[in-house]
């Protein structure tokens, strides 16, 4: 692996908002990460980048075999082409205040060697020296990687004419195959949202994920995670299929963008703790099991354990959190979502949506159940998605036309899977509603859990349909995003190089907002999460649900007690800084403390103990 000259990274983001990451941010070294289980929409990109480059554009049409693997190999393709021509045209360009190759060493973090060089080179009068040092740093660009993700949970069973399941034709699966064939080198695929036994079986018949005789990888494996337990569960699994995972990506459960998977109130300090502590077993660990692995299969195994990359994202805000967390958890790169969201340099948001999330304010994001796949979502108030949805339910036509059914997964009212989202099943399932004769109050509730289902596969993919013009989706045209609640606090639509001085320090786009530390946002919004817990459970408790919310009660207590003893750590110096958290810290234990004598007060009589 190429050492990276940034300490960040931009995570994917929806289905269209990273799509082409790569073209706008990797010339400048920065790597970013492509969603590609959407090939409709990988095929509209197909059509926007090759007129660019003046190169016919030839359609893959979906009767074509294989089809959804050739439309992805072919995109990453192309943009890995488009990054090299740009990685050139970079090297060669004159040293001048304008040009991007300026660009590309001024954004380079304090403390990078390259830095000292380049402003070296900046106050070299002497021609000959000064044309060295312009060799030494033309040679020493490298592009940000293009890394891909797919969410393993998006792995719909794909049929033939004949209604026969195809072999490995899985939406998933179809998805690796093409990153697989894809010329992309020095590329990592991120696998999120858990195991996905399927698409492991299928992952270990390759040998595009083999390392070299130097132990090198041109293709790694990266596993986004939540806690170390998922970590090392499923870097076992793979270890054991000759696989090794070359990075595990920590996401905050709740303080992040898109889907949430909620820890049972793990807080992320406490979980990158045991990550800092356990890094070497779990290096150790894999590794035996993998080398044995390689070895039952007759393939030649190696001598030592290949680097192991700790990475982190999920509400990330300031350089002070950034630089903690790579300096006191060791994490090797932090990862910047939402920010970008505000940068129309590197992300494709429209228009209307970026004035929408440069708007928003704390109640405009929620943790909303508005994903088919019922996983709790994060979700912008106020998009045209949303509109549309609320406009067909006032109309008495809730739902949404189901083209692309990626999300289908539901077999209730029917024998081939449908989607919660779907006008199709909103209508049955409000009919059955109808007929159950419910008390109002939990008639409301699962009638509200219906209509909130929204169509995602559109909605995320059409904010790059409308900023190239290309031809939309089935004529639907709206559009919704999933920030992390820490769009709230950045307010201004911002060049490339102003975002990346921020996260650097060099400037300070949040100086003006009053904005809680990335740490307590989480405790928050898990605070917020186990009150709903409690709601939800009050009137069906059992001695289970009761141990599972006092269980979830005492892990966020320890986490309190964690980031106490991390203030007198971290924020020796800082006196105010500590004060102010210490402060968050004894409301959310308070808060914490009498909702579950609340709570307990009301359940007691109910539960036998």
């Amino acid at each position: 692996m190429k050492p990276s000259h940034h300490s960040f990274h931009i995570p994917v983001m929806g289905l269209a908002f990273t799509i082409d990451t790569p073209i706008k941010v990797a010339r400048f070294g920065i790597s970013s990460v492509i969603s590609i289980i959407q090939d409709n929409l990988v095929e509209k990109m197909r059509s926007h980048y090759y007129p660019q480059l003046g190169e016919p554009y030839r359609p893959i049409l979906n009767k074509e075999n294989d089809y959804r693997a050739k439309r992805i190999t072919d995109y990453l393709n192309l943009v890995n082409r488009i990054v090299k021509q740009q990685i050139e045209v970079l090297k060669t360009s004159p040293f001048q205040s304008t040009s991007e190759i300026n660009k590309y060493f001024e954004m380079l973090p304090e403390g990078n060697p390259l830095t000292g060089v380049y402003r070296q080179m900046l106050l070299e009068k002497d021609k000959t020296a000064r044309l060295k040092l312009e060799s030494i740093l033309r040679k020493r660009i490298v592009p940000g990687s293009i890394d891909v993700n797919i969410m393993t949970k998006l792995d719909r069973n794909i049929t033939d004419k004949q209604g026969n399941i195809i072999e490995d034709g899985s939406d998933a699966v179809t998805a690796l195959r093409g990153y697989a064939m894809s010329d992309l080198t020095d590329s990592s695929l991120v696998l999120s949202a858990g195991v996905n036994p399927r698409l492991f079986n299928y992952m270990e018949k390759l040998t595009v994920f083999d390392a070299d005789n130097h132990g090198l990888f041109t293709k790694r494996i990266v596993l986004k995670v939540s806690d170390f337990r998922s970590a090392f569960i499923q870097g076992k699994m793979l270890a054991k299929k000759g696989l090794w995972v070359s990075e595990f990506r920590i996401e905050s459960g709740l303080n992040c963008g898109g889907h949430a998977f909620a820890t049972d109130g793990y807080l992320l300090g406490p979980i990158l703790e045991e990550f800092k502590n356990r890094r070497e077993e779990l290096i150790n660990t894999l590794f035996e099991i993998y080398n044995q692995s390689l070895k039952g299969k007759g393939k030649t195994g190696f001598d030592r354990a290949h680097p192991l990359r700790i990475s982190v994202q999920g509400g990330i805000g300031t350089c002070e959190e950034s630089e903690f967390l790579r300096s006191h958890y060791s994490v090797d790169s932090t990862g910047w979502g939402t920010p970008f969201l505000l940068v129309p340099e590197a992300t494709n948001v429209d228009d209307q949506t970026l004035k929408l999330l440069s708007q928003a304010k704390e109640k405009d994001v929620v943790l909303s159940k508005n994903s088919p796949l019922g996983i709790r979502f994060h979700y912008l108030k106020g998009t045209s998605g949303e509109n549309e949805k609320l406009e067909r339910i006032r109309k008495g036509a809730p739902g949404s036309p189901c083209t692309e059914k990626y999300l289908v997964s539901n077999t209730e009212f029917t024998t081939e899977p449908i989607c919660t989202a779907s006008h199709s099943y909103q209508s049955k399932k409000i009919e059955q509603l109808q007929t159950l004769n419910l008390p109002e109050a939990e008639y409301q509730k699962q009638l509200q859990d219906v209509l909130a289902k929204e169509c995602l596969c559109i909605g995320l993919s059409n904010s790059v349909i409308h900023n190239y013009k290309l031809k939309p989706f089935k004529k639907l045209e709206a559009v919704n995003v999933c920030p992390g609640p820490n769009i709230a606090y950045f307010t201004e639509v911002v060049p490339l190089q102003k975002m990346v001085d921020h996260i650097y320090g060099r400037t300070d786009l949040i100086y003006n907002v009053s904005r809680p530390h990335m740490f307590i946002k989480e405790l928050t919004l898990y605070i917020d999460y186990w009150k709903e817990l409690l709601q939800e459970t009050r009137a069906t408790i059992d001695q289970k649900q009761k141990q599972y919310i006092q269980n979830f009660y005492n892990n966020l207590i320890n986490g309190i007690g964690y980031y106490r003893n991390l203030t007198e750590q971290f924020y020796e110096r800082v006196s105010v800084l500590k004060s102010k958290l210490n402060d968050n810290l004894d409301e959310a234990e308070t808060k914490l403390n009498t909702m579950l004598h609340q709570f307990l007060t009301k359940v007691d009589d109910k539960v036998c103990l």
